[in-house]
């Protein structure tokens, strides 16, 4: 396996389900991330080596594609590659594979490097990326956007606190938690009987300790939801979800 691909194991446990017994969304982002940090621990680029030159991995946009999300006790394949970076920006693939090597989930995201100093993005320093041997492009590929909020829609809005457990060492809120706070937006009874098959998401500003968000969700067609996210009148995150009926 080339030193940008990486994969690993993993068992499904009970807390990263739901009550119908799946994966959520939000534990799909954190497996992913996992097999990421695992890469870059086994190519021996920990997390103090980039905080030391001053910067953190953010990342700015998802693509997921799902077409089953596993279930308590399945094991699976959790894959990754670095695929392409330029000055700013850096392109990573993600692959979720049952035992046979079936594809359950595939994601693609943008990362950049903010500055701890300015809280802006900063150009990838070099010894970031050598490890993984993946050379450098002039373009990237360009993720699918979240449609445009359709106004006319009717929507649901709810407020919450971010919390100290929802940050993460870079000091703003962890990407996962994004995704309870869009789904906690549906029926209960609706989450049970669907399954999203298409994520499309752009996190837009940071949200940090104690800020005030509201998370509001409308159905722009009887099986697609629009969200955001906002600190007051500011967008921190758009995200467009396609559903199917969970089989």
């Amino acid at each position: 396996m080339a030193e940008n691909e990486f994969s690993e194991s993993h068992r499904v446990v009970y807390y990263e389900t739901d009550d119908t017994g799946h994966l959520t969304l939000a534990m799909l982002i954190n497996l992913f991330v996992l097999v990421s940090e695992d890469q870059n621990a086994a190519l021996k680029l920990t997390t103090d080596d980039i905080h030391s030159l001053g910067v953190g991995w953010v990342v700015t946009q998802y693509h997921l594609q799902v077409d089953k999300l596993p279930q308590i006790g399945d094991q699976v394949t959790l894959k990754t590659r670095a695929t392409a970076f330029n000055k700013y920006f850096a392109y990573r693939e993600y692959w979720l594979l049952d035992t046979e090597g079936n594809q359950l989930a595939y994601g693609e995201g943008i990362w950049v490097t903010m500055s701890y100093a300015t809280r802006k993005i900063a150009t990838i320093p070099a010894a970031i990326m050598a490890p993984y041997g993946t050379e450098p492009v002039k373009r990237l590929p360009r993720l699918p956007r979240p449609e445009k909020v359709d106004q006319t829609a009717t929507s649901v809005a709810k407020p919450y606190t971010v919390r100290y457990f929802d940050i993460d060492e870079n000091g703003h809120v962890n990407n996962a938690h994004y995704f309870d706070w869009m789904l906690d937006t549906l029926p209960a009874e609706w989450l049970r009987q669907h399954q999203p098959v298409d994520v499309r998401i752009r996190f837009e500003n940071e949200v940090k300790y104690g800020h005030q968000v509201t998370s509001e969700v409308a159905h722009s067609h009887a099986t697609t939801t629009q969200h955001t996210v906002k600190i007051g009148a500011t967008i921190a995150v758009l995200a467009t979800i396609d559903w199917q009926p969970r089989r």
